[in-house]
């Protein structure tokens, strides 16, 4: 119970080195500059092959503006179309009309390209070349590019493709070419640079809309603020200030010119009248001349002409009745028709109310809506379902004040009827001749007062034209800015940095995660409560295979030697009641040094008066035989069976106090062998002979040889190798050691070699709570190998600036 008290150690308390995780991550720096620089020049290339976009912006105002002409005549305003106005403007400025209209207004016809090494450029709105149309044809022309390519002063060669295929042919300046359906010529330029080739296309204002709608936002600038910012982007910042101007401009016009519509549907109304009238107001004045002229009377009575006023003024007045109801049958055809921006055209004698007013306003702004919200949604989609319900309603309100103004100036002209069959009893009463006279001026003051009322309303319409201005004013006009937009070389090449760092440290990461290897003494004692006797640096040179060197003995002055005397010295403190110490020394599998650790450490123990024997006891694999160069025909297999006695075994080395026992042949049973009691037998009468029996046995992760060793043993040394051992290594002598109950086992880590990357970013701290397990004193030596003690290992190297100074 006691024993296995013993073994059940406490791991020792670690905490997290944030230096040392500094150091890890500049220890592949060059990881990190490669990977940035990669990103760089991927991000550099980007940007060298793909083409700059520049933005434009522009100003718009919006305001109703009142005319001092005005101020003449009042004349019906043009309301205003409430909150929805901003979002009625920004759909006519994206409309496909309005931006037809603009690209109209540039030079469009010919576009001119530089073909480069990576890319064509557009080199709007230079001209290279004085290209002369002679056949064009809108609908029929050549579409496609055409590369132009100077020869002489005289000629010239194009090439472009018809039908899939290549051409290439040479013409003169100032001569036709046919390409297709369409003829051009081209006058001579002047000197051009032979290498360079030029590229042109035919244009049609279609073939630009989808490019200019494609980069136009438009927006209010700040909520409420009736100020509209228009921003264009596009390849050619000249294109796009160009075009954004032409839009401004456009809006500008088509903007008043939908205020004078009202205006003018006015004046054509009583244009048509007018035109009616003219011809009656004649034939009545010449009948009424020639009525007197025939019936030889000068003028009428008193009585008879009180009449005809009265009748003529009854007359007049549902004359513009009638004007009237044709006005109001123009409103109603509108709104059952949904004709964007309905006006009330006709506003005379009070035909139309506040209702009719507010309904056919509310009726508009639900029309512009609705045509905004169908770029986004199809005629199906609820949204759009909604705003033709509403529409409806309002429809159905605007028919209805329709129907009762109708119904009003019907009451009106019965009222007039009655009014005049009373004055035409009067007139009957009158002499024949008189009679046919007073309806012959009757007729004519009817119409010469229609005809002088509607020339007043006239005048009027087209002074209150002549007054509206334009609802919009360009605040700033757009300007080519060539600071590109897209793609923004800082945040790409910002990117590239920051994806390089973390492809850099991804990199070092997942490489970390993924090693399966021990490289450090903080990952044993994470795994292991074992503790760690000493750690053996690697050697600075190559080592043979077969150890034929006892290089603890070779290079005495050298970290490796230092690394090992060390572990000599920690050995001192195991088993120290003992005169003669037996040591097993084994790993997990080979290759992890465990025969190079027990060469050294034997040879390191016989310069301090210690009598030392080492015993190949890998019967499988031993290479002692090789490190000191004798013949391994008789050895310990041949003792184990009973062939040889043991002076015949033991070989004295060149050192001494060293001696040693090779394997022998390999037997058929070593296993069998090393439990036998002759083992047992050979170890006593060897502790009689010798301060330290060192036993070098087979691997224990890969054969069951070594366990009756090792529990015959006073020390355990289980090697780890760096970078060779993986992280189950370190968890076999503890789980031997609970096996077996022993309690004299140690590590020792091989081949130590700083290896930032892979080393743990861990510290380990020995507190109260440890204070009962086995910890020894030992350094890794790392950071001093230029410090001047270790002769042997005291190289310039390169990149050791200090050598500079010495």
């Amino acid at each position: 119970m006691e024993e296995t008290e013993k073994i059940q150690r406490k791991l020792a308390s670690q905490e997290i080195d944030y230096f040392k995780i500094g150091k890890i991550l500049l220890s592949r720096w060059y990881w990190i500059v490669s990977s940035v620089g990669l990103t760089v020049l991927l991000s550099y290339s980007y940007l060298w092959y793909t083409p700059k976009t520049y933005a434009s912006s522009g100003t718009l105002k919006i305001e109703e503006k009142k005319s001092e002409i005005a101020d003449i005549v009042t004349v019906m305003s043009v309301p205003d179309r409430g909150p929805s106005k901003i979002q009625s403007i920004t759909t006519v400025l994206q409309s496909r009309s309005l931006i037809l209209s603009a690209i109209k207004n540039l030079d469009y016809r010919i576009s001119f390209y530089l073909a480069g090494r990576v890319r064509t450029t557009e080199v709007y709105p230079s001209k290279p070349l004085n290209i002369e149309l002679i056949r064009f044809d809108s609908l029929n022309f050549y579409h496609n590019k055409i590369s132009f390519k100077p020869l002489n002063r005289h000629s010239f060669t194009l090439a472009y493709t018809i039908g899939g295929k290549d051409i290439q042919n040479t013409f003169n300046y100032d001569t036709p070419v046919n390409i297709g359906a369409t003829s051009f010529a081209i006058k001579y330029p002047g000197a051009l640079n032979s290498n360079t080739i030029y590229l042109f296309r035919f244009n049609i204002p279609e073939d630009f809309i989808d490019r200019v709608r494609g980069g136009l936002q438009t927006g209010e600038t700040v909520k409420n603020s009736n100020i509209i910012t228009l921003q264009e982007t596009d390849l050619s910042p000249q294109f796009a200030a160009d075009i954004l101007n032409s839009i401004m401009n456009e809006y500008v016009a088509f903007d008043r010119n939908q205020k004078t519509q009202s205006a003018s549907q006015m004046i054509d109304f009583i244009d048509s009248q007018l035109s009616f009238l003219s011809t009656e107001v004649k034939g009545s004045e010449n009948s009424i001349e020639k009525y007197k002229q025939k019936s030889k009377i000068i003028d009428v009575s008193t009585a008879s002409t009180t009449s005809v006023a009265k009748a003529a003024e009854i007359e007049s007045n549902k004359s513009l009745l009638k004007i009237q109801l044709i006005a109001l049958d123009q409103i109603k055809d509108q709104i059952t028709k949904e004709k964007d921006n309905v006006n009330l055209n006709f506003t005379t004698g009070g035909s139309t109310n506040p209702a009719l007013e507010a309904a056919v306003v509310k009726l508009d702004n639900l029309i512009q809506e609705r045509n905004a919200l169908l770029k986004t949604y199809n005629s199906n989609s609820q949204p759009v379902q909604d705003f033709n319900q509403q529409i409806l309603q309002i429809k159905l309100t605007a028919l209805n004040n329709l129907k009762v103004i109708r119904t009003g100036i019907e009451k009106n002209m019965a009222y007039l009827d009655s009014q005049l069959a009373q004055v035409n009893q009067s007139i009957l009463a009158l002499p024949a001749a008189q009679r046919d006279l007073v309806s012959l001026q009757r007729d004519f003051e009817i119409n010469d007062k229609v005809y002088s009322f509607l020339s007043e309303k006239k005048l009027e319409a087209q002074i209150s034209r002549a007054g509206i201005l334009p609802g919009a004013t360009i605040i700033e006009l757009a300007q080519p800015n060539l600071n590109a937009v897209s793609p923004n070389e800082h945040d790409i090449y910002r990117t590239a940095i920051i994806l390089g760092l973390a492809i850099g440290l991804g990199l070092i990461i997942v490489v970390r995660v993924l090693n399966p290897y021990i490289y450090d003494k903080e990952t044993i004692e994470s795994l292991t409560s074992i503790p760690i006797l000493g750690v053996i640096r690697k050697f600075p040179e190559p080592v043979d295979e077969d150890n034929k060197q006892i290089l603890a003995l070779i290079k005495p002055k050298s970290i490796f030697a230092e690394s090992v005397r060390s572990v000599r010295t920690n050995l001192s403190f195991l088993s120290s009641d003992k005169q003669s110490k037996v040591i097993c020394i084994t790993s997990e599998v080979a290759g992890e040094g465990k025969s190079f650790v027990a060469i050294n450490l034997s040879g390191t123990l016989s310069l301090i008066d210690k009598k030392v024997i080492l015993i190949g006891a890998d019967l499988r694999r031993s290479r002692v035989h090789k490190t000191f160069h004798v013949s391994n025909d008789v050895g310990l297999s041949n003792y184990l069976a009973h062939q040889t006695e043991l002076d015949n075994l033991i070989h004295h080395s060149e050192h001494t106090n060293l001696d040693f026992i090779v394997s022998g042949p390999v037997p058929p049973n070593p296993s069998e062998l090393l439990h036998s009691a002759r083992m047992n037998t050979l170890i006593a009468e060897l502790k009689l002979r010798y301060d330290i029996v060192m036993i070098d046995t087979a691997p224990i992760g890969l054969v069951s040889d070594a366990i009756p060793l090792i529990r015959a043993s006073d020390i355990n040394i289980f090697v780890i190798r760096s970078g060779r051992s993986k992280f189950y290594a370190a968890t076999i002598p503890q789980r031997i050691a609970q096996e077996y109950h022993l309690n004299n086992s140690v590590i020792v880590l091989n081949a130590f070699e700083e290896e930032l990357l892979h080393s743990r970013y861990y510290t380990s701290r020995f507190t109260e709570s440890t204070a009962g397990s086995r910890y020894y004193y030992y350094a890794d030596y790392s950071g001093h190998e230029g410090s001047g003690y270790y002769l042997d290992d005291d190289k310039a190297k390169w990149w050791n600036i200090k050598r500079w100074f010495k």
